[in-house]
């Protein structure tokens, strides 16, 4: 396969998932932001709003276009602004971008998705983000984002291309996962607010659901809301399909799929490899006794390096 079409195919994946993510990260922040002990100065600095544009990356840019955190503009500045490039609009039209350009390489069924999703999201742009409908936006930016996914996994043949768009979509969900724990942990419970108090519960319960694991987590735990559990169960329980574990496995594993392919491996597999091994025999205690945040941010700084790494070993 050339590394044009290996690289269309790993970017469309991504920016399918990181709409699917976005759309996951707003959702919470809407919920939060109608708790009445959410924010008493409305969605300012520190509000459910603000940390949406820090989780998803965007905040630099947000403020270089407004001088203030106001939430409409920061809901229209994440889905429909065009200059934007992690916008909900620039994920879905880069992806059929990228989809239009290796379409040989793609499943009818494949193609269609984001050729659908990207015709029926240009008409409700046009919808003002008022009452229910940033709600039913959402809802419906996601359940696309699961239908592509579904699509691929149901239709596309396992061979390289196949690899190429898992690994896309797993490095971009461990990537969303780091940061969705980090920001809750580190900045995103106000210096006033008790450690377990009532909006310490409501945001842990936030995060579960930013990444569909609130009934994963009783399932498996069976008591209340524990920040230790809470981050085990996103970093290192291979049962939860979104933990850092779990996606780094599964990269690992279209990784191998590709060296079988080629028969050779590369610096990427080494690295992938290795990231892999210390999520798979870590322990909780030993992640807390270093330091979350610290370990967070050392796994996107890493995860980032992966990147860089699958670019020069493929996509280059």
């Amino acid at each position: 396969m050339l590394s044009r079409t290996a690289s269309n195919l790993y970017w469309m994946a991504r920016y399918v998932e990181r709409a699917g993510n976005l759309a996951r990260v707003m959702e919470v922040a809407d919920r939060m932001s109608l708790m009445p002990s959410a924010n008493p100065d409305g969605p300012g600095p520190g509000s459910e709003w603000h940390s949406a544009l820090i989780t998803s990356g965007n905040e630099e840019g947000y403020l270089q276009k407004f001088e203030q955190i106001r939430g409409q503009q920061i809901q229209s500045y994440l889905i429909f602004d065009q200059n934007n490039p992690s916008s909900v609009w620039s994920c879905f039209e880069t992806a059929r971008r990228n989809a239009r350009m290796v379409r040989s390489n793609l499943t009818t069924e494949v193609w269609e998705s984001i050729n659908d999703t990207w015709l029926e999201f240009s008409k409700r742009s046009e919808t003002p983000l008022e009452g229910n409908n940033l709600r039913v936006l959402l809802d419906w930016v996601r359940e696309r984002s699961l239908q592509f996914h579904g699509a691929v996994i149901g239709t596309m043949l396992r061979d390289d291309a196949f690899a190429f768009i898992r690994m896309g979509t797993y490095l971009e969900r461990a990537d969303n996962t780091a940061r969705i724990l980090d920001v809750k942990y580190h900045i995103l419970l106000p210096e006033h607010a008790p450690v377990g108090g009532t909006l310490d519960y409501y945001q842990w319960a936030s995060i579960l659901r930013a990444v569909a694991a609130h009934r994963s987590y009783r399932h498996l735990y069976r008591e209340s809301y524990r920040p230790w559990l809470i981050a085990e169960l996103l970093t290192l329980r291979v049962e939860m399909p979104r933990s850092l574990v779990a996606c780094l496995g599964e990269l690992r594993k279209h990784l191998m799929d590709l060296s079988e392919i080629y028969g050779q491996q590369q610096e990427c597999h080494r690295l992938s490899g290795q990231m892999h091994a210390e999520l798979a025999f870590g322990r909780i205690q030993d992640i807390f006794q270093q330091g979350l945040h610290e370990f967070l941010t050392r796994f996107i700084d890493r995860n980032y390096e992966l990147n860089d790494q699958i670019h020069k070993d493929f996509l280059m």
